[in-house]
């Protein structure tokens, strides 16, 4: 009976029902880009005001308290500054002050356009020295007479130029001693440095150099000085002779032994020496910007801004 009991117990089952997800739409990813937003520009703005300087700040302020006063004064801190943030006038390009459209530009262009022709004449200038200086080589070692002499010349480019010193030797002087008189020998070499000199525009700086022994008759008044000026005048109408026009010659000086070619030695016959530069068109320019501009004449010399130089006899 109990067994019958069981089996006629009643089986209960319970079902859960379930119920659908309420609709609620995609307004949470709107919120939450406009989160990111928010936070971006708030980033943004903390980077731009770490990077501003203090009277980039004070100007931007000022143009919000009172626009029209900054605009019309403008000053610092108003209108386009090195900061990122420019304002002030319609060219945005400007990086400061307050300008008229396209000015910086302009001044950018002349700018870039006046190194480009300062680079473009040194190339050409490096590009004709170094050929005038193999010409002057080749003239020297393809001349048997010119050849034995090739110890004493020097050829040397340096940055005001292409520099050409014949210097003197125990065995072969260029001068007498004490004398602005040439050897044969001497004549030779300038007329051959001045017929390769003819073709080349360039200005030329010829110096007169002795050693450090004083000169015999100073006591009258004749000193080194005198006599490397004489020699370097000397020099300067044998390469006359030679075609080389007047105008050519930028300066002709007597130096003495205040720049000596060997200084652990200032008796040294390389001392003694005749230097001829021809110069760049930047030496030019630094060597002659204060000679052009006549003051005062006195006598045979011609006082100029920035310098007195000795003029030729006529």
């Amino acid at each position: 009976m109990a067994g019958d009991a069981k089996k006629l117990q009643p089986i209960i089952i319970k079902r859960v029902k379930k119920g659908g997800h309420a609709v609620h739409g995609g307004a949470w990813k709107i919120a939450y880009a406009d989160f990111v937003t928010a936070m971006m520009a708030f980033f943004l703005l903390m980077w731009l005001l770490g990077s501003t300087s203090e009277g980039d700040k004070k100007g931007i302020s000022d143009y919000f308290q009172s626009p029209m006063k900054v605009a019309m004064q403008g000053g610092s801190g108003a209108g386009a500054s090195a900061s990122v943030v420019n304002g002030g006038g319609s060219d945005l390009t400007q990086s400061s002050g307050q300008s008229k459209r396209g000015d910086g530009a302009d001044k950018r262009a002349k700018k870039m356009s006046g190194d480009q022709k300062k680079s473009e004449a040194a190339k050409r200038d490096a590009k004709m020295l170094a050929a005038l200086s193999a010409k002057i080589a080749a003239a020297i070692s393809g001349n048997p007479k010119m050849a034995e002499f090739s110890s004493q010349i020097r050829l040397e480019i340096t940055p005001d130029g292409l520099q050409i010193q014949i210097v003197d030797d125990q065995k072969r002087p260029m001068f007498d001693s004490g004398s602005a008189a040439l050897k044969p020998y001497m004549r030779d070499i300038l007329r051959e440095i001045g017929t390769a000199l003819l073709d080349v525009e360039n200005k030329i700086s010829l110096d007169g150099h002795t050693d450090r022994s004083a000169y015999g008759n100073a006591g009258k008044g004749y000193s080194n000085w005198e006599l490397s000026a004489d020699r370097a005048n000397a020099s300067r109408r044998e390469l006359a002779n030679a075609g080389m026009p007047e105008d050519k010659l930028a300066r002709v000086v007597g130096m003495a032994s205040s720049l000596l070619l060997d200084p652990a030695d200032p008796l040294s016959p390389s001392n003694r020496r005749i230097s001829i530069l021809v110069m760049t068109k930047d030496a030019e320019e630094r060597l002659l910007g204060g000679l052009r501009v006549p003051v005062e004449m006195d006598g045979d010399a011609e006082t100029t801004q920035g310098a007195t130089v000795a003029q030729p006899a006529r």
